[in-house]
């Protein structure tokens, strides 16, 4: 079956090499800067840009970052973010968008040295300032519905509300527990397991409706 839409998890990820990075956004990218470096020298000045192709072809995609998503993570999302590619969720990112250079000494030792800044392709600076999300998504600690009855309330436990005459409270009841047995059955997440993904895949399924990322 074809794929309909994609939750890329970029929490607490480091980051890693910047082509690999480039390469992941090229992936979902089919035209554009992704990512560029500008420093103090003209060969620590860098542009990727992507070629054409979308693993996708164009279908919703949701990333959920945090305050561990750092470096290539953050230049993934931004890239993304910049061509309206994806809905980015969760908490702002680390910011740790500056190059560095390790330059060997003579005595055998080495420093490491800060050369050029990384930017997106709309030209926002990483360093310092992360990407800040679309929607802002904490990380809850969200009980089990199965255990909170407060989840659980129907119209038929209001005051006042109006009864039923064809349906007796056994056929009602049974109705409820099969419903409930066949909810069961289906794989799915729920919110108390990971509250932040769990909306990411809710705004992932109404994208899906809408035919659209942004």
């Amino acid at each position: 079956d074809e794929l309909k839409g994609l939750v890329l998890d970029l929490r607490n990820n480091p980051g890693g090499v910047l082509t690999a990075a480039a390469d992941v956004a090229d992936a979902f990218i089919d035209d554009g800067k992704l990512v560029y470096t500008k420093g103090r020298i003209p060969n620590s000045d860098f542009e990727f840009n992507a070629k054409p192709g979308d693993v996708m072809n164009d279908a919703p995609m949701v990333v959920i970052i945090n305050g561990g998503s750092a470096s290539a993570s953050e230049i993934v999302a931004g890239a993304l973010q910049d061509h309206h590619r994806a809905v980015i969720v969760g908490r702002k990112s680390f910011g740790k968008g500056s190059v560095q250079t390790i330059q060997e000494l003579r005595n055998g030792g080495a420093v490491k040295i800060t050369t050029a800044r990384y930017f997106t392709p709309s030209g926002r600076s990483i360093q310092g300032e992360g990407i800040t999300p679309d929607i802002e998504l904490e990380r809850y600690n969200v009980s089990d519905s199965k255990d909170d009855p407060a989840l659980h309330i129907k119209e038929s436990d209001l005051n006042g509300s109006i009864s039923n005459p064809t349906k007796s409270q056994e056929a009602i009841r049974k109705a409820e527990e099969e419903g409930r047995k066949e909810d069961e059955k289906k794989p799915h997440l729920k919110a108390s397991d990971d509250f932040q993904l769990y909306e990411a895949l809710i705004i992932l399924k109404g994208l899906n409706i809408l035919g659209s990322t942004r």
